[in-house]
């Protein structure tokens, strides 16, 4: 196996070295603070290498391109997203489903919260989002969420006034936010989370309730 360009000189991946995946979590970590901060088109390798204290040579040991590190971030995304969808995948059946919709909205904003900077990842960088659009992995697990949630908002078991709110309440999430990408601080993404909560509630409510 070749050396781990980032592993200590002498030292090689099972040898006593730091493991490989730690060396990759810090070159992502420091992409992500890099992207939010000065943009995806504004960071190089030669920076994220610089944060890093290492050669931009060894950064390639890890990722071949600056597109890679991007997927990768963008992939996590995808892995918080099954944990949103947890209630649905335990309910029963579709009315259960809908029942849950809330919770599963609300998980959504919570994960926003605990993970603010991917969150701005994405909404300040919209062209490198679209450039991994077509990657295999981002377009399958894509379209398992899309379908899943099509079928539940298209489903017969679901009076139709409570799919319309159930699709408006969606909307109000993904828009609010995308306001987040205004926040100057990440100290001010919970007040911007519980105005998505009010407005996702507001949505939800049934007239006169």
């Amino acid at each position: 196996m070749p050396r781990d360009p980032t592993a200590p000189t002498g030292e090689t991946p099972g040898a006593g070295a730091p493991p490989r995946a730690s060396t990759r979590e810090r070159i992502l970590e420091v992409a992500l603070e890099l992207f939010v901060d000065q943009g995806y088109d504004g960071t190089s390798l030669r920076d994220i290498a610089k944060r890093l204290g290492v050669t931009k040579a060894a950064l390639y040991y890890h990722f071949e391109r600056k597109d890679d590190i991007f997927l990768a971030l963008h992939l996590r995304a995808h892995e918080l997203l099954r944990d949103v969808l947890v209630p649905l995948d335990e309910a029963p059946d579709d009315r259960a489903r809908s029942d849950a919709w809330p919770a599963v909205l609300e998980r959504f904003v919570d994960r926003a919260v605990e993970h603010p900077r991917l969150v701005l990842l994405h909404v300040r960088n919209p062209g490198a989002l679209a450039a991994v659009v077509d990657d295999d992995r981002n377009r399958s697990e894509n379209e398992d969420f899309q379908q899943r949630t099509l079928r539940l908002l298209q489903s017969a078991e679901v009076p139709i006034e409570r799919r319309v709110r159930m699709a408006c309440a969606l909307g109000a999430v993904v828009g609010g936010l995308a306001a987040f990408g205004g926040a100057q601080e990440e100290t001010a993404v919970p007040e911007l989370a519980e105005h998505v909560r009010s407005a996702v509630a507001d949505v939800l409510r049934r007239p006169g309730a």
